[in-house]
């Protein structure tokens, strides 16, 4: 189940810079890009990117979006990259955000497999080698990111939707948003930036005609809510996240994944999730969506 609420008005020129692992979908999020009608360019060294923004500025608004995918391949290019975005922060008035697209090391030497490609960083290695070594350089670029997106478990489709949700409406300053409900045996999200462990409530597991449902489900959803913890957990919650969600966005967060986490995440994690959904979806300043990772997991 997905919830989507947004406000739109008009644009300002933006810059898009989109990031992240090899391998991890940047190809896939230009093409999107470029679908959406912005001006793409990949694989542009880093000391170049003031120049687009003067390009953007100069052409008195006949170019308001560009993507930028920038592939970093050294030291020496990240380098360039932190002086051209601070750069842009001291001489330009391009709003720009970093788009940083991130998957689990299993994921990856999956994907180098099955695409019998060799990793940049190992040419002569293995991918898991190039991958470690890639992740320790680009640590602090996915802290300085607007919005990280976890493709692990994602098909191309399902990227190219989350990115169209996010950019097709350039007009818009909301936040996204994003309720994740997952099961802590799965592994946590790596895209979340709050994670919440609700493994505290009692569980529909073992109330033996409850458990083949998921939170989605009534019986379920009500049976997590009715309990005194429950309710004050979410009273607690909700002030928080009222309390942040401002602060994100003063610091230019375009984006917040919250994870709701339980053991499987099929009953109380997607129970809370659903709440949580429900109870922002309602606020005119924001974009509002529900993902449950791991709720269908064991269905056959």
């Amino acid at each position: 189940m997905e919830t989507n609420q947004s406000q739109h008005r008009a644009a300002p020129a933006k810059l898009v810079i989109i990031t992240g692992m090899s391998g991890a979908g940047k190809t896939i999020a230009v093409q999107s890009m470029e679908d959406l009608g912005f001006f793409c360019v990949d694989n542009l060294p880093p000391v170049l990117i003031p120049k687009f923004a003067e390009l953007i500025e100069q052409s008195q608004g006949r170019i308001g979006k560009v993507a930028l995918v920038i592939d970093l391949r050294g030291r020496e290019f990240f380098t360039a990259l932190s002086e051209s975005l601070q750069d842009l922060k001291n001489h330009f008035t391009v709003h720009f955000e970093i788009l940083y697209l991130d998957a689990t090391d299993s994921v990856l030497v999956q994907r180098y497999k099955e695409s019998r490609r060799r990793h940049p960083l190992a040419p002569t290695g293995a991918p898991l080698e190039g991958i470690r070594n890639e992740r320790v350089l680009l640590e602090e670029l996915k802290g300085m990111a607007t919005q990280v997106i976890d493709t692990s478990n994602l098909k191309p489709a399902d990227l190219k939707e989350r990115i169209a949700s996010r950019f097709t409406d350039a007009e818009t300053n909301a936040m996204s948003l994003n309720f994740v409900s997952f099961g802590f045996k799965y592994g946590v999200p790596i895209d979340a930036d709050l994670i919440f462990d609700v493994r505290f409530l009692p569980n529909p597991h073992y109330v033996e005609h409850l458990r083949p449902n998921t939170g989605r489900e009534q019986e379920v959803y009500d049976y997590v809510m009715k309990w005194n913890d429950t309710q004050t957990f979410l009273a607690k919650l909700h002030d928080m996240l009222n309390f942040l969600i401002p602060q994100y966005r003063k610091e230019g967060k375009s984006q917040v994944v919250v994870g709701i986490g339980c053991t499987g995440g099929k009953h109380r994690s997607v129970a809370i999730a659903e709440y949580l959904g429900k109870a922002f979806a309602g606020t005119e300043t924001e974009s509002v969506r529900v993902n449950h990772r791991d709720a269908d997991r064991d269905r056959h």
